[in-house]
């Protein structure tokens, strides 16, 4: 096909020599080795910038990671491509031609599929409804779900996409609900595959399944870009990576021929620390205390079975576990948000679980602090303003009221400017609205508020989901500094290595219930993964 090219175009231009052929012809197979080729691509939103002229190229059949910062422009790019956002200028390429992408149709008419990091399932359709969405044959679905049924079991078969088609969404694992979105975009013959931060919510097995799955559409000749910012899994399943850092591309690597290290400067712009730094604990007397703690949620089924345990002064104490078993609301319990039964004491005087005097606002008079999992449904108000969302909960205390008749706004404006310098806040602008900021920045916005009232126990959820490795690294410190300062931190995350780093003890929970407790340096994520499939 390159040859006929050429050589038509060598009939419509005589005076072509055939240096200028070879290189008309080398350029051409240059072009159709890359399944995508983005030119120039600048997109701005009013004053801010979030893609800067940026030119990358994906090799067909290659799985390319694309790693930076929160806010560094990587989700805008993947969206321009996928056709969620048009760019303010420059150009497309998929698969050596040039291609308009205006919308999501065209995008899926030109082969690109996107998994985003926040499913975009019907929870009460099948897994067959799902993957016909959108892509019905006809006003009768009959034919439709036939034609689905026989594809997924063809799919499932050739890469160990194994869903039952006939499963509500709303029953299946977060992996499986995973695959399901896979298998939405193979059913619309997706040859590229763009993949948001997928692993966030999985278990180690279900990350090295996902990753199994991605390299069999590798060998099958399907194109993976993916998202990330866990290093570790750039290192292990990517073949080239490229660096965002401010809406700009700094750098494109081969995997091979760079590490975790180099990686992490380019994308924050100076050294990082990948390990967390601590001393060992020292642990001071019980702060906290449940005993036989049971739940039960409107539908009747049991969330918590029996949790007993204890929190001390100045340690880290780990739960660990897949999302949906239980942690979440363990912490919306202690943090008054859920009645439940059982005991609970705090610093010895009785903790109520149920009853009028258990709510949030009761807990924080008790110095009890609560960093949710969910910063944009527990954590914040998107529409309200930095300083309003920093004075959340904390709105009564006196320093933000001289009279009981007016509030003092311009003081919580100035504490809001403190807290944004301490916890490098970006832009520290206290009268931008939360929705303005960047995932990691509304996550500093959210921890500022309760860490800097210095409770005694602080309840985390989560604490860097979606978060860039600077702002990790951040957290993190923040954390021990606290524990350090004498603070009792229970925390929950589905990240093993956040969870082996960070915990003096690890609590892991499956199904409702307390599986055991390790010590960090005498476990590993293998035996806590095996733990949290509910393995003892």
């Amino acid at each position: 096909m390159i040859t006929a090219w050429t050589a038509s175009a060598r009939r419509s231009d005589p005076r072509m020599t055939q240096a200028q052929t070879q290189a008309m012809r080398q350029d051409t197979a240059a072009s159709n080795a890359f399944a995508i080729e983005l030119r120039g691509i600048s997109k701005a939103f009013g004053p801010v910038q979030a893609n800067k002229d940026i030119s990358i190229r994906v090799r067909r059949g290659t799985i390319h990671g694309i790693v930076g910062e929160n806010g560094a422009g990587k989700s805008t790019l993947m969206s321009i491509l996928y056709g969620f956002y048009r760019a303010d200028s420059g150009e497309i390429l998929i698969n050596g031609q040039q291609t308009d992408i205006p919308d999501s149709l065209s995008a899926i008419r030109a082969g690109v599929g996107m998994v985003f990091q926040h499913f975009k399932l019907v929870e009460n359709f099948t897994v067959l409804e799902n993957v016909i969405l959108g892509a019905e044959a006809g006003a009768m679905l009959r034919p439709s779900l036939a034609k689905a049924r026989g594809l997924l079991k063809d799919l499932a078969r050739e890469f160990e996409l194994n869903v039952d088609p006939d499963a509500l969404i709303e029953n299946l694992s977060v992996g499986h609900q995973q695959r399901v979105e896979i298998l939405k975009a193979l059913y619309r013959e997706a040859d590229i595959l763009i993949l948001d931060e997928p692993t966030g919510v999985l278990t180690p097995s279900e990350a090295d399944h996902l990753f199994r799955i991605l390299r069999g559409l590798k060998e099958q000749g399907k194109t993976i870009i993916l998202i990330t910012h866990k290093l570790r899994e750039i290192m292990d399943v990517t073949d080239e990576v490229s660096v965002m850092r401010r809406g700009e591309m700094v750098a494109t690597r081969t995997t091979s021929e760079t590490s975790p290290t180099e990686l992490a400067e380019l994308m924050v712009g100076r050294k990082v620390l990948l390990r967390v730094e601590k001393t060992p604990a020292m642990p001071g007397p019980e702060v906290l205390r449940v005993e036989g703690l049971r739940l039960v949620d409107a539908q009747g089924v049991e969330r918590l079975r029996s949790i007993g345990f204890a929190l001390r002064a100045g340690e880290i104490v780990g739960i660990a576990g897949v999302a949906g078993n239980g942690q979440s609301e363990l912490l919306e319990v202690l943090a008054g948000l859920r009645p439940a039964e059982g005991q609970a004491w705090m610093k010895g005087a009785p903790l109520p679980l149920s009853g009028p005097d258990c709510d949030a606002q009761a807990r924080r008079a008790r110095r009890i602090a609560h960093v949710p999992e969910d910063r944009h449904r527990r954590g914040l108000v998107l529409n309200f303003h930095a300083w309003e969302n920093t004075a959340l909960g904390y709105h009564n205390d006196d320093a933000y009221n001289p009279s009981p008749w007016k509030m003092d706004n311009a003081a919580i404006i100035r504490d809001t400017q403190a807290k944004m310098a301490a916890f490098d806040v970006r832009p520290p602008d206290p009268q931008l609205k939360a929705s303005g900021f960047s995932g990691g920045n509304q996550q500093k916005i959210v921890l500022a508020r309760e860490i800097e009232h210095t409770p005694e126990v602080l309840l985390v959820g989560q604490p860097t989901r979606g978060v860039d490795i600077g702002a990790i690294e951040f957290i993190h410190q923040r954390l021990i500094t606290l524990r350090d300062a004498g603070a009792a931190i229970l925390l929950v995350s589905v990240e093993l290595d956040e969870i082996l780093s960070l915990s003096d003890r690890i609590i892991v929970m499956f199904d409702g219930r307390i599986m055991g407790e390790r010590a960090p340096d005498q476990t590993n994520a293998q035996e806590l993964g095996l733990m949290m499939a509910g393995m003892a």
